[in-house]
């Protein structure tokens, strides 16, 4: 019997969200044979461009089509949704453009933002995914994964309904987390210095205590939201 080849999308709010959530997991998924697409939802241009000029755009846009490459992914996808005013748009559009790019690429596995992280596009996101994703008709997304995203989900509201409670764990050897960094590295204009949870140390740091947590050197986290099987 020919093995179907796995068609994985991760979804970002942001350019480098894929990358901190989980860059180790896509390289992953290449290096196993997977086609991997990455779709990047918000343009902050949108609603500030005088703090997010076209020239930051323009140059972030790069810095994940480069990333992208390094990692081995197969095709990157731009939207413009207005962040960080998504929670003002309507959810609809979001939900459609996202459903349309399911559709284009078959995904039967997404990876798709914590909706308790402490910024409204990621929640956002998450509630538009579930609803592009909904098993009806003649769908494919049978998995459904939530990732955690360093200066997003850590600084979410102490309560449990909002609080990352992983069920999954992805252990990376040496190679795939040594591709998440490198990947990260691509993001220039995203990277800050330690103790800054944007950085390459802290990224280090959460690799090791999600891999200790399940008696591996080094990991990623993610929370199973559905999972269909037949």
């Amino acid at each position: 019997m020919t093995k179907i080849k796995n068609k994985v999308l991760v979804l970002a709010p942001h350019p480098d969200d894929e990358v901190l959530g989980c860059g180790g997991t896509i390289h992953k998924h290449v290096k196993n044979g997977a086609d991997v697409f990455v779709a990047i939802l918000t343009n902050a241009s949108k609603t500030d461009p005088i703090k997010y000029t076209k020239e930051k755009l323009l140059n972030v846009r790069s810095e994940a089509q480069a990333a992208s490459r390094f990692m081995g992914v197969k095709e990157v996808f731009f939207e413009d949704f207005p962040a960080p005013a998504l929670d003002q748009f309507p959810i609809y559009k979001v939900a459609d453009a996202i459903s349309k790019i399911i559709k284009l690429v078959e995904a039967d596995t997404i990876y798709i933002p914590f909706r308790g992280d402490i910024h409204n596009d990621h929640k956002v996101i998450f509630d538009a995914a579930m609803v592009a994703s909904r098993p009806v008709g003649n769908y494919t997304v049978r998995t459904i994964y939530a990732y955690e995203t360093l200066s997003e989900t850590e600084w979410a509201f102490p309560f449990v309904s909002e609080h990352f409670m992983p069920t999954v764990y992805e252990i990376l050897d040496l190679e795939s987390f040594n591709a998440k960094l490198m990947a990260m590295k691509f993001y220039k204009s995203q990277l800050r210095n330690f103790p800054n949870s944007r950085s390459i140390e802290s990224l280090e740091a959460l690799a090791k205590f999600r891999g200790s947590t399940v008696g591996a050197e080094r990991a990623e986290a993610f929370m199973l939201i559905r999972n269909i099987i037949k």
